[in-house]
């Protein structure tokens, strides 16, 4: 089956129906393009006002932000503004005070900001709860040192800090916010006027971003524009999501037709194709499940597929948001998806409904590497640096910590007499729909652990949340938390995950560093891994 034919929408809709009534998230709505436009949308679940979301419902579009930010600096390129081949140095002065990796390492430029090839850490879980910080905050970051897993220019690491110093390299060259020059510049003249940078801008219904506890979801603030705006503060809808995927892929109609014209705009055609080329490659493990070859443009990604050529996407996941845009640059064909649940991963039924356009042959599904317990830990892929290891043994004494006090907390924090159904949205914020600094909704302090962790870390799961999983973990493989790992393995040196033995399985802790140069940990994983039965 290929193209949008009324079956292959009929199963399109099923497959994010099935997401609201599995739980995944509160609501779900996606849309179908074609060069033409929408050629059909739909909705699930309760956008919070008790009716199901359509194509004009607002929703946070996160990273989906970073092809207007690229688009809003190619803009300035063309007018001759500025070059991609300045260090960021000329627009932040604070980033002189940052030591490189390596005596004779480039300072990032541009260009190497633009590809995530600037050699800083992957850095999501931290960068998403940055977005509200001011510049000077930014400059305070930058003067405390970074962190580097590869020298710049080198690799491809998927950076926000790297989006952020874009963002104020726009600002200065244009001498106004970020914001109003993306709006000004790119989303305006686009009639793209569903898509701002502040919820108290949207014209229609926002809806509340939420993560799962228990039987409940809870309600998540919204943050307010700020020096992270250009990794991920859009808010958009359905409508004008599929405006830009259609505006950007438009470029490539004299390519595919000789008779063809490409869609005029802000940014030239010629500018627009050169943001959809494979400027870095993506090594595998960056992406784990990635089933084509594929590399990274100028704020999107780009794959190969051996049957239907270039697929270009980009997905967003903010705390309470997913979305997810792709479309073929040969057919024009796309999807776009939203869904507001913290990791609800909404790029995978938007996938799978482009596969479906595209008449593409979905391979069975086969476990994950990644999710397998090896009979032998592999050696250590890379050198972790010095600030890792001892990151990894702040958290063996947290462990250790975590386990010699009894747990008291309750794995049930919604009041007894609540009854929460699928599509109920407890509301843990404040009344501020926006702050610049949203406050962890957690209330149980954990010193030890706040010496070790960036504060994303209980504003993702509240400590008591954290720690009540830890130790069920350990008890489930009778985890011995003292004990020497008895294998290990790093994608990056700021990655570490290393395995403890248990009486009936295994203990697997992991870890990753915010690129901050106080080597704070950003993710922290502590998971069970009981003893593999034959299959």
């Amino acid at each position: 089956m290929t193209g949008a034919t009324a079956a292959a929408i009929d199963r399109i809709d099923g497959l994010f129906g099935d997401r609201v009534d599995q739980g995944i998230a509160p609501s779900s709505v996606w849309g179908v393009f074609d060069r033409n436009g929408l050629v059909a949308t739909g909705g699930h679940g309760d956008r919070g006002d008790g009716a199901p979301p359509d194509a004009h419902t607002v929703y946070r579009i996160a990273s989906c932000t970073k092809s207007v930010t690229a688009a809003t600096l190619l803009s300035l390129v063309a007018d001759g503004s500025v070059s991609l081949d300045v260090p960021i140095t000329d627009f932040v002065p604070a980033f002189a005070d940052v030591t490189l990796p390596t005596a004779d390492s480039a300072v990032p430029t541009l260009r190497m900001l633009l590809t995530m090839s600037a050699g800083f850490p992957t850095d999501d879980p931290w960068g998403d709860r940055q977005e509200s910080i001011t510049d000077a905050e930014l400059d305070a970051v930058l003067r405390e040192g970074l962190l580097f897993d590869s020298v710049p220019g080198t690799g491809f690491a998927y950076s926000n800090l790297g989006y952020a110093l874009l963002g104020r390299a726009v600002q200065v060259v244009a001498g106004r916010p970020f914001t109003e020059v993306a709006s000004q510049i790119v989303l305006r003249p686009l009639g793209l006027d569903d898509t701002v940078f502040a919820a108290a801008d949207a014209r229609g219904v926002v809806v509340a971003g939420a993560r799962r506890h228990d039987d409940a979801w809870e309600a998540l603030p919204l943050s307010g524009p700020g020096a992270f705006s250009p990794i991920g503060g859009l808010f958009s809808t359905v409508t004008d999501l599929s405006r830009w995927a259609r505006h950007l892929s438009s470029a490539f109609a004299s390519v595919v037709d000789p008779h063809g014209a490409a869609e005029p705009g802000p940014v030239s055609p010629a500018d627009r194709r050169t943001m959809q080329q494979a400027m870095r490659v993506i090594p595998a493990p960056a992406i784990p499940g990635a089933r084509r070859p594929i590399g990274y443009g100028f704020g999107l990604f780009v794959e190969q597929d051996d049957a239907v050529g270039p697929i270009v996407s980009h997905s967003g996941g903010y705390p309470g948001f997913s979305a997810h845009m792709r479309w073929s640059v040969r057919t024009g064909l796309g999807v776009v998806a939203f869904e507001n649940a913290t990791q609800a991963k909404v790029s995978v039924p938007t996938e799978a409904a482009h596969d479906l356009l595209l008449g593409i042959e979905r391979p069975g599904v086969r476990p994950s590497e990644a999710t397998r317990t090896p009979a032998a830990s592999p050696p250590a892929a890379v050198t972790v640096l010095p600030a890792t290891r001892a990151a990894q043994a702040a958290v063996t004494r947290l462990l250790a910590a975590w386990t010699a006090a009894p747990d008291t907390t309750s794995t049930d924090t919604t009041a007894s007499d609540t009854t929460a159904s699928e599509t109920t949205i407890i509301d843990t914020t404040s009344t501020d729909t926006e702050t610049q600094h949203p406050a962890a909704p957690d209330s149980t302090h954990d010193p030890v652990a706040q010496a070790i962790c960036s504060p994303n870390v209980p504003m993702d799961v509240p400590w008591d949340r954290r720690r009540s999983a830890a130790l069920r973990a350990v008890a489930a493989v009778g985890a011995d938390v003292h004990a020497d790992p008895v294998g290990e393995s790093s994608s990056a040196p700021t990655h570490l995950r290393w395995w403890l033995p248990g009486t009936a399985g295994r203990l697997r802790v992991e870890i990753r560093l915010a690129p901050l140069a106080s080597g704070l940990v950003q993710t922290l994983v502590v998971a069970a891994e009981p003893v593999e039965r034959d299959r």
